[in-house]
């Protein structure tokens, strides 16, 4: 699996956003890779927006709610088998299927809490966005940072880098 760390870019409006889309691109950075975060219904269809596991706290809250999910699910086995229901003998394999129902169960439930926020990792740039400002989010292998930022640098003057996430889901 190819390593990928998420680059933030502040831009001025909609054209430099569509323009820094365009370089990217030319640069052979796919469009799955690229995402736009601008105030509601202010940014076009056809750029490349953030999707909901961008803009909310989803992955953080399936995260936690693994962890604390597992943590319940085992000490909720761990009281069945010290203490089963009607004299029944439970095998401490019971430990581990509750852990799995927990973690399950914890993560369903902290990502639909999770869907409600907005992402914790964007708070620090929604000034910028309510004062019309976009938001762009570069997904690109660790090999090609400094040559993506440079160009971004180079190419959107008017762009400002305001840093980079250290690790990205595997999955968005």
């Amino acid at each position: 699996m190819l390593m990928r760390r998420r680059l933030y870019f502040l831009l001025p409006d909609i054209a430099s956003a569509r323009a820094s889309v365009n370089e990217l691109l030319l640069a052979r950075i796919e469009v799955g890779h690229v995402h736009l975060l601008a105030r509601r219904d202010m940014l076009p269809a056809d750029l490349p927006a953030a999707n909901v596991l961008q803009k909310t706290d989803v992955v953080h809250g399936a995260r936690l709610g693994i962890l604390i999910g597992s943590v319940a699910g085992a000490c909720a086995g761990g009281l069945f088998v010290m203490f089963p229901p009607t004299g029944a003998v439970l095998p401490l394999a019971t430990i581990l299927f509750t852990a799995l129902f927990g973690a399950a169960f914890g993560a369903w439930a902290a990502s639909l809490a999770g869907a409600a926020l907005p992402n914790s990792q964007l708070r620090r740039f929604h000034a910028e966005i309510d004062r019309g400002q976009v938001l762009m989010m570069v997904d690109v292998p660790m090999r090609r940072i400094e040559e993506i930022t440079d160009l971004v640098a180079r190419r959107r003057p008017e762009a400002r880098s305001v840093g980079f996430e250290p690790t990205i889901p595997a999955f968005p």
